[in-house]
Formats: structure tokens, sequence, C-alpha cells
């Protein structure tokens, strides 16, 4: 069994959680920078300052992609980077817009495939500050797309894969809904002063499918035919599978998935949301326009699929951005669905990505990129670096993933044409700060030197022995 010639495989960053320099050059405050300043809100107390000083070190980390042999890489654009106010009538930054031309232009020169994500969660301070950010549907859709519209004139005669948004059930519950990530708000007055869990995270989701779907708009009537690009989404997915099989189990698995990805998926996909979350939300789920409607249904040439783990499904739980149901890794007989990995939502359970995929196939009928899927190892952080690039765990992990979308690709017939570990380097993993490790680049912070781990082999290997020649 083989992957054909044209697959596509590489590894993922994100701007915030590498780059560092952020008030370098012009750049602006993004709503990362000041979240993460707040004292609590990240578990070792640190910012993105600095991160892996990759807005400096560019070259040594695209000396490593091409040390790693990769097809593809990854990368999103800061926003306040390049419009440091953010908004459509703020001056554009033309030192943010050179960086970026610079690294585009050099992995084309060693034959390496940018694909850009334009927004990974670091919004410009100055919106959120000037009209709620994304919680202000009329002003956000204008400013992401004249920020896209920026992005495709800048980069688009070189850049042929666009992702506009980063995980939007993310941004809508982590950031509107718990307050775990910028910009905080909830309606637990412990955590902010600001926000109301039941409705913000709602409104702020419409908002950014409606910003996804009106820059994939301008993208195809202004650029799709002289620029011979394509672009789409990325959402994040773990499989579900039902606890055992009472109905009341298989049914809540049915309504976690309405909400993931359902909640997203099916607007983007099919034009219109699934029956069991309007169900769930009632009025508090904002409707489209009949023109909305149009401007939304297929706006995504491709699934962009970020996935880590499997979780076993029950009903019961509390938590309605999850559908209200409880999740865990246990089985009735008490086993494990897989050993412990640095982080509580995360377990090396290779069945359940094949099953993932079929799902997302039959369900969208559309070819699936792997834009994100990696391991952190349990307390790695606390290893010597000697110790800590043989990451047996990681390895481990990846194998089993890449088998099961071999198997996935040429049994199941699922149309799946990239796969993108996360990440290129240890990084600033937003509110775990930076003990935890998913790199398969062990990154020394103190010295900034980068020590290739076990797992960038295994991955380099494992595409030469499985894409056909």
């Amino acid at each position: 069994m083989s992957l054909p010639n044209d697959f596509i495989w590489g590894f993922a960053t994100a701007s915030f959680q590498i780059e560092g320099s952020t008030n370098t050059d012009g750049r602006g405050p993004s709503i990362w920078d000041s979240f993460s300043r707040i004292p609590g809100k990240t578990k070792d107390g640190k910012n993105g300052d600095v991160a892996t000083d990759s807005y400096n070190r560019w070259k040594e980390d695209f000396l490593l992609l091409k040390d790693y042999g990769v097809k593809a890489y990854r990368f999103s654009t800061s926003w306040s980077r390049v419009i440091p106010l953010g908004g459509r009538n703020d001056p554009v930054n033309p030192l943010g817009i050179k960086f970026y031309s610079k690294l585009i232009d050099e992995l084309l020169l060693n034959g390496i495939v940018p694909y850009v994500t334009l927004y990974h969660w670091d919004l410009p301070q100055a919106l959120h500050d000037r009209y709620g950010g994304w919680l202000n549907k009329d002003e956000i859709v204008k400013d992401f797309v004249n920020f896209s519209k920026l992005c495709f004139d800048s980069f688009g005669d070189r850049v042929k894969n666009w992702i506009t948004l980063n995980e939007p059930w993310v941004v809508s519950t982590l950031g509107y809904g718990s307050g775990a990530f910028a910009p905080g708000r909830t309606s637990d007055r412990s955590r902010s002063a600001e926000g109301n869990s039941s409705t913000e995270p709602w409104i702020v989701g419409h908002s950014l499918i409606l910003a996804h779907a009106h820059a994939v708009k301008l993208y195809r009537e202004t650029y799709k035919e002289t620029q011979g690009g394509q672009i789409g989404i990325t959402l994040d997915t773990n499989w579900l599978k039902p606890y055992d099989d009472k109905p009341e189990n298989i049914k809540a698995t049915e309504r976690a998935l309405a909400v993931k990805p359902g909640w997203f998926a099916d607007p983007i996909y099919k034009g219109y949301y699934p029956a069991l979350l309007k169900d769930m939300l009632g009025d508090r789920l904002p409707d489209f326009s009949e023109d909305e409607w149009k401007v939304i249904k297929g706006s995504s040439e491709f699934y962009g699929l970020n996935t880590y783990s499997t979780f076993l499904v029950q009903e019961g739980g509390t938590d309605e951005f999850e559908g209200n149901v409880k999740m865990g890794f246990t089985r009735p007989d008490g086993t494990e669905l897989g050993p412990p990995s640095h982080v509580s939502w995360l377990r090396t359970y290779p069945p359940g990505f094949r099953e993932l995929l079929s799902y997302i196939w039959k369900t969208y009928q559309t070819p699936i990129y792997v834009t994100e899927n990696g391991y952190c190892v349990k307390d790695e952080n606390s290893l010597a670096v000697i110790d800590a690039v043989h990451d047996a765990d990681r390895v481990n992990y990846f194998s089993g993933m890449l088998d099961s979308l071999l198997k996935a690709k040429t049994e199941d017939g699922v149309d799946v044409r990239s796969y993108f570990g996360w990440s290129l380097l240890d990084n600033f993993e937003w509110a775990d700060g930076y003990a935890t490790r998913f790199g398969v680049t062990y990154v020394d912070y103190e010295t900034q030197k980068r020590y290739p781990k076990d797992s960038a082999r295994f991955i380099e290997e494992w595409f030469n022995a499985h894409i056909a020649h």
C-alpha cells in the first residue's frame, strides 16, 4: 500500500506560537499579547514575547524543514504584523508584508509548498477594543475580508493554498465561553468581569462563519482565475465513539458530533445547521439570512482537519460546547483507550483517526487535508535534551496515526490529500505556556537552540517509504 506521488506532507506552526518579536518592526498588539500578560492566564506565567524567536530565526526553521525533507509547510500570518491596528482604514505595515514574502520566496526556491493560514487566533487588540472584535458581525467581517485581500494581493502570486480560519470552535468556546483563551470573556466572574457564556460563543461563531465565507467569495471572484489557488477552512474534531451500545449514549454521540464538527462544518459544506444543535440552543443560535446562506454554502474547497484524539461519549454532561455529554477514555471494562499524554485531552488511539477520516469523507464528501495532528509526551519538559529527543511515545503516536491514514486512503477510499504534523517546533502552547511540548524539534528556550527529535526522522522515513515514487 502506498500514497500517491502528489500526497502533501509537512509540518505546521502558528504565528503567535513561534514568532516572538511582538513589538518589533511595527507589529501591533494582538489579544493574545494582552491575555498572556494577565497573571494566572498561562500555566507558567509566561507570554509570547520571545516564543521560539522565529521572526529572527526563520532561516534556521527553514533549514529544519529542508533537512526533514518536507513537501509543504503550513504557517499563519499575524494580522497585527501586517495591519497593526487591524482595520480596513488603518495603515498597512510594509515590514510585516516583507517578512512573510521573504519566507514564501525561500520556501518556493527550495521546492517547499506554502500553506498559509490567514487567522490562527491572534486578533489585533485594537479591533477588540474598537468594537468588540468577533462579537460585532458587521465590522469584523469587513475588516477580515480587507485583511484577506491584503494577503491575496501581497502573496497570492506565489501562494496557492489558503486556509481562512484555524479552529473557529476554539475561538468561540474557549475565548468567549470558558474564558480559558484570549480574549478571556466568560460568565464566570472569578475569571472575567465581562462576558456571557450562554450567548457570546454562538454570536462569535456566527461572525467567524460569515468572515470565512466572504473572504472565500472575494478570492473566488477576484483572484482564483488569475492566481489559480484553492481556499478553505480548518476545523478541529476529535473522533467520538459511544461508550457502549445503549441508545442514550449513541444519541449523545450524535449530539456531540452536531456541535463539533457540525456547528461549523454543516453550514459550510451542507448549507444548514444540524437539527440537534438547533434543538439544543433554540433562539440562542443566530440564523443567517437567505443571502448569507448563499455565500456560506459550499464556501470551502477542501475540509481542513485538525485532530488529535478519540473520546468515549456518554449521556449526561453539562457543557453545551461539547453537546451536554460526558467524555472520557475509560471503557466499560475498565481498560483505557490509550496511555496518558502530557495533557488531559489526548490519548494515542489510531483506529479512531481512521474512523474519523471515513466519517468526515462520508458526511461532507469533500477532499480532506489533515492540517494538524500531533502528540505531547508526558513530562517531556522535565527531561534533559539528550533524553527528550528520543521521544518514543511520540514516534508510537505518529506510527499508528500514519498507518491509519494509509488504510483510510487505500482501503476505505477516503480522499485525504495531506498530513501536517503538529508541530515543527516546541513552542508557546497557548494557556499551557511552554511546559507542554508538541514539537518534532526540541527547543531550548534559554538558548533557542533547536534539536531534532526522533519523531522528525521517523515521519520523514515513513513518507519516503509510503509515497509512490
